[in-house]
């Protein structure tokens, strides 16, 4: 068990390559408050080079799963770019939580 606090929050989700740029578009708001918060080390976000509509983002937390869900995921901002973004999941998103394991297993780099 790790003495770090700390997860990662990995999330999937599925589009229409053609809404990809439109998703984008109503993402960023959200991402820009997301790494505005202190809590937030990273973020960044991916596209599936043989799917492209297939985005994966990683958000790591430097906090506990459960401030996450009482405290962070109940934030305005997330309600906007989900009423924007929800109606052009082709499959339902996927997301899993991972926790740190410890300040022996994690690097950094500028």
């Amino acid at each position: 068990m790790s003495s770090t606090p700390g997860f990662s929050l990995q999330v999937t989700v599925y589009l229409n390559p053609d809404d990809v740029p439109k998703f984008l578009e109503h993402i960023k708001p959200a991402y820009d408050a997301v790494v505005a918060e202190p809590e937030c080390q990273f973020f960044e976000v991916y596209q599936l080079q043989e799917e492209p509509g297939t985005l994966h983002w990683v958000e790591d937390w430097n906090a506990t799963t459960d401030w996450f869900m009482k405290e962070q995921i109940t934030k305005p901002y997330y309600k906007d770019y989900l009423a924007a973004t929800e109606s052009m999941f082709v499959k339902p998103r996927e997301f899993k939580i991972y926790n740190r394991l410890g300040s022996s297993f994690y690097t950094a780099k500028q």
